[in-house]
């Protein structure tokens, strides 16, 4: 198929001289895709080494362009048909426009713009424009509430994916200082103890009368909250079970991977200054997930529905992409619109809501309306959880039970940084569990897992 280049697609041989410029351009407009590899006719040339090439250009576009364009742009590299890689590099329309090289400053030979397929000079009275109009408002100029902030959750797991923490560059390098050196409120989201409230509630009705469970995931970490709200969504979003002739059959009320993808675009896109926070709810018969702020500026519905990105806290998705907890920009409404779409979310000024119906096959089944193929009887409840002993268990061991349903492979670090303990306290909770005769270690403390034996 041939390639063409169009107003959000530019195609570059090798990283060039002014590849810098091409970014630029996307970054001051609408964003756009850049395809290092391919000639500008649309030819798959490939290229050689492409980790170093990877390297190269991110440290290039890091240090060479201002304001930081850090959590803007990802890049992976994609196999042509005729079996070279090639690299794709995903921008982000920048909210604090307009960016420009540093050699050169805010002016006409800094400041890039593009016009259909060309990446031009930035006119001096657009550039001053968009000065005018960019946004104080960032997290990363709005200094903390409070400056005594402490950041051992996030430290445990940058450390768990193998960054170093115990520099004195390691926050500085996350953006979480003002230009005065002041903790700005980055810093106090993602700090081990803040006045973020997340919560999970599950409605016994359509109108938020009967409140049948709640889970508080805020007051810490943002990170911490992400892996604690993705945790407790299995949980209330329950699985039907089918046993036929051959196998059983999990249908879940709502498609997990779409789910998931909402409640990490909430994190990251959920304007914090305005005081209002992310939440999740389920109802009877399908589950909302609501952000404040409406989408970011300049983005349009269609744009927002397409995967297009025009980040609000480009600092939080660095963060969360250091985390794995997303991936490429964009990606995650594309994944959740190959199950939902568009009439699924409602819009307006200042929320977006995911609401997503219940699988009508799962809910039959889950309400006792319908029967289980090949069996007579449904599938009993878990043994341990209607347990008296369950019952009697503490909230740390109930919390560890969970952790360990979701993920049997989970460390004790990540389990102590979930519930806000120490390591050791934990440890102590684990050997309480071994005990009782709750749970084993099936293999090596590295390799190994996690097992519930009732």
């Amino acid at each position: 198929m041939q390639l063409t280049e169009t107003e959000n697609t530019e195609y570059k041989r090798r990283v060039t001289g002014d590849i810098e410029k091409t970014v630029i351009g996307f970054l001051n407009t609408s964003g756009g895709e850049l395809h290092i590899g391919i000639d500008p006719d649309g030819s798959v040339y490939g290229v050689d080494n492409y980790d170093e090439v990877i390297r190269e250009f991110s440290d290039r576009i890091k240090n060479n362009i201002s304001p930081s364009v850090l959590g803007l742009f990802s890049v992976s590299p994609k196999m042509g048909s005729n079996g070279k890689i090639y690299l794709i590099v995903k921008i982000a329309s920048g909210s604090e426009k307009p960016y420009y090289l540093k050699e050169f400053g805010m002016s006409p030979k800094g400041c890039f713009m593009r016009v259909g397929t060309q990446t031009i000079q930035m006119p001096q009275s657009t550039i001053d424009t968009l000065y005018a109009r960019r946004s104080l408002h960032t997290l990363r100029n709005i200094t903390s509430p409070n400056q005594s902030l402490k950041f051992e959750q996030l430290k445990i797991y940058y450390s768990e994916k193998g960054f170093e923490v115990n520099n004195d560059h390691f926050l500085e390098n996350l953006d979480f200082y003002t230009d005065d050196g002041k903790f700005n409120y980055l810093a106090y989201l993602m700090a081990d103890t803040n006045g973020i409230s997340i919560k999970i509630a599950q409605y016994a009705d359509t109108d938020k009368i009967v409140i049948l469970q709640k889970t508080e995931c805020g007051h810490c970490s943002l990170v911490r909250a992400a892996h604690s709200m993705l945790m407790a969504l299995d949980m209330y979003n329950k699985t039907a079970v089918e046993l036929t002739y051959l196998k059983r059959i999990d249908t879940r009320l709502v498609d997990t991977t779409a789910l998931h993808e909402a409640v990490i675009n909430t994190l990251v896109h959920n304007d914090y200054i305005r005081g209002s926070y992310p939440v999740v709810e389920f109802y009877p018969d399908r589950v909302e997930v609501t952000s404040s702020g409406g989408l970011p500026l300049g983005l349009t519905k269609e744009e927002f529905f397409k995967g297009k990105s025009h980040q609000r806290n480009r600092e939080i998705m660095r963060i969360f992409k250091d985390m794995d907890l997303c991936e490429q920009l964009g990606s995650g409404m594309k994944r959740i619109m190959k199950v939902y779409k568009p009439e699924d979310y409602e819009i307006s000024e200042n929320f977006v809501v995911a609401n997503f119906k219940y699988n009508e096959h799962a809910l039959a089944i889950l309400n006792g309306s319908e029967k289980f193929l090949g069996s007579s009887e449904k599938i009993p409840r878990n043994s341990l959880r209607d347990s008296k002993e369950f019952a009697e268990l503490s909230t740390t061991n109930k919390r560890i039970i969970e952790l360990i349903e979701c993920d049997g492979t989970i460390t004790t670090n990540v389990m102590a940084a979930s519930i806000g303990l120490t390591d050791r306290a934990i440890r102590k909770n684990i050997k309480r569990l071994k005990g009782a005769g709750i749970i084993e270690r099936v293999g090596a403390d590295r390799g190994g897992y996690w097992k519930i034996i009732r």
